[in-house]
């Protein structure tokens, strides 16, 4: 893939179609060529790594997913948030947007951030997901949603793609509306390793067939597992992903690279 970045950044792996960059996306993003991108995906630390626990397989088991998904504060944490929207913004094409998710942990403060960095959100979706963990403290509703919110540049001058047609396609003809239902992550789709906040493919596969065309370039600044970028290359797109954690690296470049969905 012709690169978008300076020489200094170690490219981990990389082919016509995709290319992983490792190191942190802070550092990264703010080298990286204006105007390069078509859409930006971002799962960014929820920050609910807190000492609880949560049920997976029937077992109780522990919440916390790493020391990247820690902040000392609200006010780091919303730091955090502004800044690397920030650094986002102006590598988006005229016509470009933003798609990011979140829980009840972060996704109000992107909400915020996305307006103080001067994006107009034009969709709050919500995932609801069919076979959630059962809530094991039986103080609260069981968790079962997440949040994805869709937003462009206020200042663009050029109206952010959709296709609308596409999704009304997808919803047997009707207009899509704006609650998602499907199950978890399915375990086939975790072959080559497991990543803790992992997305189903046809939640990504939704997103890019909604607001991207093919050979558009669709970056991920936390890229965990790629599943962005597997999206992106079954449907004809190509990708860019940023990546700290070497074990995520070496998971995402055997999904993208290693034949592995």
């Amino acid at each position: 893939m012709e690169p978008i970045w300076p020489g200094e950044w170690r490219t981990f792996r990389e082919n016509e179609r995709a290319a992983l960059l490792e190191g942190d996306s802070l550092e990264i993003l703010s080298y990286l060529q204006p105007q390069s991108v078509d859409l930006i995906f971002a799962d960014p630390p929820y920050f609910l790594s807190n000492g609880g626990v949560t049920c997976q397989a029937g077992r109780m088991v522990s919440v916390n997913k790493g020391e990247w998904d820690r902040t000392a504060n609200l006010e780091a944490k919303h730091r955090f948030n502004r800044r690397w929207l920030a650094l986002c913004k102006p590598l988006l094409k005229p016509g470009g947007s933003l798609w990011v998710s979140g829980t009840l942990h972060n996704i109000y403060s992107l909400g915020m951030a996305l307006e103080e960095e001067g994006y107009k959100i034009i969709n709050n979706i919500t995932w609801q997901k069919l076979n959630p963990p059962p809530n094991l403290a039986c103080r609260t509703f069981t968790h079962s949603t997440e949040t994805l919110l869709w937003a462009a540049p206020l200042e663009s001058k050029v109206k952010y793609y959709f296709n609308y047609q596409a999704m009304k396609e997808a919803n047997g003809g009707k207009q899509m509306k704006d609650v998602w239902s499907g199950t978890l992550t399915p375990r086939g789709e975790k072959a080559a390793g497991k990543h803790p906040t992992q997305k189903p493919l046809y939640l990504l596969e939704r997103i890019l067939q909604a607001s991207t065309r093919p050979d558009d370039l669709v970056l991920d600044p936390f890229a965990g597992s790629s599943t962005t970028g597997v999206a992106a290359l079954k449907l004809g797109r190509r990708y860019l992903g940023l990546e700290r954690e070497p074990q995520y690296l070496q998971l995402s470049a055997k999904r993208l690279f290693g034949g592995l969905g």
